[in-house]
Formats: structure tokens, C-alpha cells, sequence
């Protein structure tokens, strides 16, 4: 942590080397975060590159009192829910493919892996993609993130009573979706 303390204060400077590295350390995790927000791994690179042109353009505004991760990834939400809404209406077939991650990847692990286990973890993804936005987003960052209810709470500006809420309402829905994917015949 003391290295990319070092890090923020040179890039805070000016040094564009020190933030190409800060972008090296967190990256590969904003990315992946970003694509279970977007589910579309175009859209993720998307806001990931506007995410951190945002911090390098306003780092001198990180307090410090956060991770840096932290609020890096409370950019890339917001920009994300931003590109969403822009959206909203311009939702195209070639879209609805791309989310549904449907590309098919041959590789010596998928091969051996159990076709019930992919089914579930498709029927998971199918499931997020059916909640709300916020839904979506908070069971995100709390249970593939693992971010703590305060982190949520500061990275979504709502309290802990809120994120509280809106992951037991999330995980409920969830359910729900998940109950009726498992009753519903596949075509």
C-alpha cells in the first residue's frame, strides 16, 4: 500500500509514468468488475478507459481517506450507470448477443468441467442480467467484489441501512429468478 501511496502522490504531480502504473495495478480487477455491472466485455473496457482518464483528470481530489481501488471503482460505476441510461433505448440484437456471453471457448478446463455446473452458472448470469440496475450492481460489489457494507455504501453515496436493504431485496429477487429459470422449459 505504501508503493501506491507513492504512486498517487507522483501521478498527483504530474508524473505519467507513476499513473500508468496505478492503472497496471488495478486494471485487471476494475475490468472484471465492470463486466459483471455491464455484462459486456466491450462495454467494460469502455468505461473502464473513461474511468480512469476521470481519475487522472481529478486525482488531485482522492483524499486518501478511501482505497484508491475504491474510488476508482466508484468512477467506473457511476460512468457506467451514465453509459447506461444514455442507452437505455438504443438496445440493438447484436447487444442482447454479446451480453448473453454466449461465445463459445474451447479450452481443456471447460472440457472437463460438468455441464450441470455451467448451467448454473449460466442461469446465474441470466438472472443478474433480470435485476435492476442497483440490484445488480450491489450484489456485485458485495459478493464478487467483497467489498464491506461501508465500502458499498461510500462507493453507491447511499447509507448502510440502504445497502442493507437492497442486497436483501436483491438476493430475494435473485432467488426468485433463479426459481422460476429452474421451472421454466429451455427451448
Amino acid at each position: 500500500m505504501h508503493l501506491e501511496s507513492q504512486l498517487i502522490d507522483l501521478a498527483a504531480k504530474g508524473d505519467h509514468a507513476a499513473f500508468t502504473s496505478l492503472v497496471e495495478l488495478h486494471q485487471d480487477r476494475l475490468f472484471a468488475s465492470m463486466l459483471q455491472v455491464t455484462g459486456s466485455p466491450d462495454e467494460a473496457e469502455e468505461v473502464v478507459q473513461e474511468a480512469f482518464i476521470r481519475a487522472f483528470v481529478k486525482l488531485e481530489t482522492f483524499q486518501g481517506q478511501s482505497q484508491f481501488f475504491t474510488w476508482i471503482y466508484r468512477i467506473a460505476f457511476n460512468a457506467a450507470l451514465s453509459r447506461k441510461r444514455r442507452q437505455r433505448i438504443k438496445v440493438s440484437l447484436d447487444q442482447l448477443r454479446d451480453s448473453g456471453g454466449t461465445e463459445l471457448v474451447i479450452d481443456q478446463q471447460a472440457a472437463d468441467e460438468p455441464l450441470l455446473q455451467r448451467e448454473r452458472v449460466d442461469a446465474v448470469r441470466r438472472a443478474l442480467r433480470g435485476l435492476s440496475e442497483d440490484h445488480r450492481a450491489i450484489l456485485v460489489l458485495r459478493e464478487m467484489e467483497g467489498f464491506s457494507y461501508e465500502e458499498i455504501a461510500a462507493i453507491a453515496q447511499i447509507s448502510i441501512g440502504t445497502v442493507r436493504s437492497r442486497i436483501s431485496r436483491a438476493r430475494a429477487q435473485l432467488k426468485i429468478l433463479l426459481e422460476s429459470s429452474d421451472e421454466s422449459p429451455e427451448d
